[in-house]
């Protein structure tokens, strides 16, 4: 037996070994359809140079990047993974924070998570907590090999629901340095719980896992993916405020982008269905890394950044910006959910953000 599995983890090691010597070459090809015009829903910055690029997950799914540079960038820089908001692309909120972090001498690359946007993976518009996360994490064994990237200053940041995903990483890989979770979404408990937990009974969830279920069987059926439908358009005159402020982005010139699924038909309707029991932020409390925590005062979504302060820290938040020892909530006054995902209202705390990264990129 001992010398099976000797064997076994002998193969292990040389699998591991070749699949680094093809990464290289695998980086230099791409089996993705790339849009190289500039088609972000921001103004393309004359401080910084860009380029997409592509790389693989461990689960063989080829990512789609952009990648911006300082453009007096000079020996290894650090360097931050950027994604979200949940049924976002990179050409949209990610993508503008990346800019500005390269602007502020970061290396920096915002990425569309699997199944979405120009990244790869069969059926479109599926999440998965697992895949999502290592989405992240391939990020930084992307960023690790570049030459001008110094692999000890590795940070990322996660905005919505990838906000969650990133806290996630940053549980996992002790490479992540730093952490920002901006406007953060927890998915694992909204889909578990509902909206300000309104659905958090054990028959509500059955409810849900019927419902899924019957979906599964019908979409196997008809051997097509039904949409859950992007951000609601018309708008209901009686739309809680949250969804309103959705929709000022995602289906406005403000914010909209034609492969952005909350901008047209949404996700699957069991594209989440696998949060439902797998809770993201389990092992929080075990980060030892910095991580920064930025949500908006009156932002619906609050309670989801102070549930992980809470998680992290031991410390219930009172409403207001803390920091416990390397953990830090940030609360930006008069703010919404929607504030930090553009800079229509001047809300993004750039400052801040590279403050944090520089401090803890050393």
């Amino acid at each position: 037996m001992k010398h099976v599995l000797f064997i076994a983890a002998l193969m292990g090691i040389m699998l591991v070994s070749c699949n680094q010597n093809n990464q290289t070459e695998e980086n230099m090809n791409t089996t993705l359809s790339l849009t190289q015009e500039w088609d972000k829903t921001f103004p393309k910055s004359d401080k910084v140079n860009h380029k997409k690029v592509t790389f693989k997950n461990r689960y063989g799914i080829e990512l789609a990047a952009d990648m911006y540079t300082p453009k007096d960038a000079n020996g290894k820089l650090p360097a931050i993974a950027v994604s979200g908001p949940f049924g976002a692309v990179k050409e949209q909120c990610s993508g503008l924070y990346a800019q500005h972090m390269a602007e502020r001498g970061f290396i920096a690359i915002a990425f569309d998570p699997s199944f979405t946007g120009e990244s790869g993976g069969e059926p479109r518009r599926v999440a998965s907590p697992d895949i999502n996360t290592e989405d992240f994490l391939a990020a930084v064994d992307f960023l690790s090999v570049q030459d001008d990237v110094d692999p000890e200053r590795i940070g990322i940041i996660g905005i919505c629901g990838w906000g969650g995903m990133a806290v996630n990483a940053a549980a996992l890989d002790p490479r992540i340095k730093a952490t920002v979770a901006s406007t953060m979404y927890n998915m694992s408990h909204i889909n578990a719980c509902g909206y300000f937990d309104s659905e958090d009974s054990q028959a509500q969830r059955m409810e849900k896992r019927k419902a899924l279920a019957a979906q599964r069987t019908e979409d196997f059926r008809t051997g097509t993916n039904k949409r859950a439908g992007g951000v609601v358009d018309p708008l209901p005159e009686d739309a809680p405020f949250f969804v309103k402020d959705y929709y000022d982005y995602y289906k406005t010139k403000r914010g909209y982008h034609e492969r952005s699924g909350n901008s047209t038909d949404g996700w699957n309707v069991t594209g989440c269905q696998s949060f439902l029991n797998q809770p993201i932020l389990a092992y929080a409390g075990e980060i030892e890394a910095p991580v920064l925590l930025i949500h908006g005062e009156k932002a619906h979504s609050r309670y989801f950044s102070e549930m992980a302060f809470e998680k992290m820290t031991g410390t219930k938040p009172n409403g207001k910006s803390m920091v416990i020892g390397n953990k830090e909530l940030m609360i930006i006054p008069d703010a919404v959910h929607t504030d930090l995902y553009d800079d229509v209202n001047g809300k993004i705390p750039y400052d801040k953000l590279e403050q944090f990264f520089k401090q803890n990129l050393k």
